[in-house]
């Protein structure tokens, strides 16, 4: 069996310094065959309808797989007694791990969980195979997809947090080295403490980078919000259709595949509504359960522009039959960045894009509709097609307009800026000139007035 992964000079697909186990995929032209295993073990306090099935996460996990383009062999679901310290998995399932792995000459394992370094490199020994978790296998993805700077120093962040704590896993030729004076010092003492001093301080230098980005983006959005634009951010579950739905309304060409994880770094384009006010569309990274805190935080600044937006988009693909899960892992995922959404319509206003109609029979499509007429702000799509996108729009439009404020403003002749601007950005239904000024009656969007009005 040829298990090419073990290059320690590779440099890794988020850029920069590399170190061993961040790259799990071998570069040259043969793809690596891959098998997925999802250890389940059952929770009685799982009986929730709104838990998904050991199949469909294996069948979601399989999918991840797919995302870094290796030659997926097959994958199974694990049934579990008990977690095993040592192994997670019994002696016996490991043993018929490594028979398969020598038939199908399995390049890498992916484990769909959490697993300790102890837990990865005795399942290696076991199978004589490459192992990664679910949290390796996110990171790797994230690399892959990052395409700016922000992205991808988030991501070697990550990868450098996550694989700080498995130094004596993976790094196999500390093993070589004697730490220490006398015999005190074990094997490899002296060299895993200088390689985590220099994983110590490439952190606290890509830290520092970070935070020179972040301030970047702060004045951009400060930026933003001087101009009188609402943001619109499209969130949702990974591959639920935000990326094909965004280059439909704007007409912009963002990578949009079905796979997990096409988009990881945040695009806005402006987009100009039937009633001629103008938005910012942001289309932001999907979410998924389970996610790696390593990576939450890290990606925390990316979801910035959710916490920002003055609307959101909450884009579903109404398809899948986990739809409803799936919702519950985003809103959670928004409660946790302190983004607020209750059925009462309080909070940040909300509208739910129920995509991929196009995939669904009529019966379906009209049974969707009813189940979800409950949600205050809806509309049925297809970001592939087309069909029902002018609903969206208007919905959207109605939102920022049914709430409009009408007032009356007299602007002193000196303060040619508000004049200008209330000239831009309003309805103006009345101006009068008098002693003191410009009398202005108008109708205006109250998020653009609040940001005007916060300047003043």
């Amino acid at each position: 069996m040829a298990n090419k992964t073990d290059d320690r000079s590779a440099k890794q697909p988020g850029g920069g310094w590399s170190t061993e186990g961040l790259g799990y995929l071998q570069d040259e032209g043969a793809k690596q065959r891959v098998y997925v295993v999802h250890p389940y073990l059952r929770d009685r306090r799982e009986a929730s309808h709104l838990k998904r099935s050991p199949e469909a996460r294996l069948d979601e996990a399989m999918g991840l797989a797919l995302a870094i383009d290796v030659d997926l062999v097959g994958g199974e679901v694990t049934h579990l007694r008990e977690r095993r310290p040592a192994t997670l998995i019994g002696l016996g399932k490991v043993d018929e791990l490594k028979a398969m792995v020598e038939e199908e000459e399995i390049d890498l394992l992916i484990f769909d969980c959490e697993l300790s370094p102890g837990q990865q490199r005795n399942l290696e020994r076991g199978t004589k195979c490459k192992v990664i978790d679910r949290t390796a296998l996110i990171l790797e993805i994230f690399g892959a997809r990052a395409s700016t700077k922000e992205g991808e120093l988030q991501v070697e962040l990550a990868h450098l947090e996550y694989q700080r704590s498995r130094l004596v896993r993976s790094w196999t030729h500390l093993e070589r080295q004697r730490g220490g004076s006398g015999f005190m010092g074990g094997p490899g003492e002296t060299q895993i403490e200088a390689d985590r001093r220099i994983i110590a301080e490439r952190i606290t230098r890509i830290k520092r980078q970070l935070e020179q980005v972040t301030r970047t983006r702060t004045l951009h959005r400060a930026r933003r919000q001087k101009a009188p634009y609402p943001v619109v951010a499209l969130v949702g579950y990974t591959n639920a259709g935000k990326s094909t739905l965004f280059n439909r309304l704007t007409k912009a060409e963002v990578l949009a595949e079905d796979m997990l994880f096409a988009t990881l770094d945040p695009t806005m384009r402006a987009l100009e509504m039937p009633s001629g006010k103008r938005i910012i569309l942001s289309d932001t990274v999907g979410f998924i359960s389970e996610l790696p805190t390593t990576l939450v935080a890290a990606f925390r600044a990316t979801l910035e522009e959710v916490c920002e937006a003055d609307i959101i988009v909450h884009v579903r693909d109404a398809s899948h039959p986990d739809s409803e899960i799936q919702k519950l892992d985003v809103e959670e995922v928004l409660a946790d960045l302190g983004v607020e959404i209750t059925e009462e319509g309080e909070g940040t206003p909300t509208i739910e894009a129920l995509n991929k109609v196009d995939l669904m029979s009529e019966e379906e499509q009209a049974a969707l509709v009813t189940k979800d007429d409950r949600i205050r702000h809806m509309a049925a799509l297809s970001g592939l097609t087309g069909e029902g996108c002018d609903r969206l729009i208007a919905t959207i439009d109605d939102l920022l307009g049914t709430t409009d404020l009408h007032m009356e403003l007299t602007v002193p002749y000196s303060d040619g800026a508000t004049q200008a601007w209330l000239h831009a950005n309003s309805s103006i239904l009345r101006e009068e000139h008098g002693e003191e000024g410009v009398t202005f009656e108008f109708n205006v969007d109250p998020i653009a007035w609040a940001k005007f009005s916060q300047r003043h």
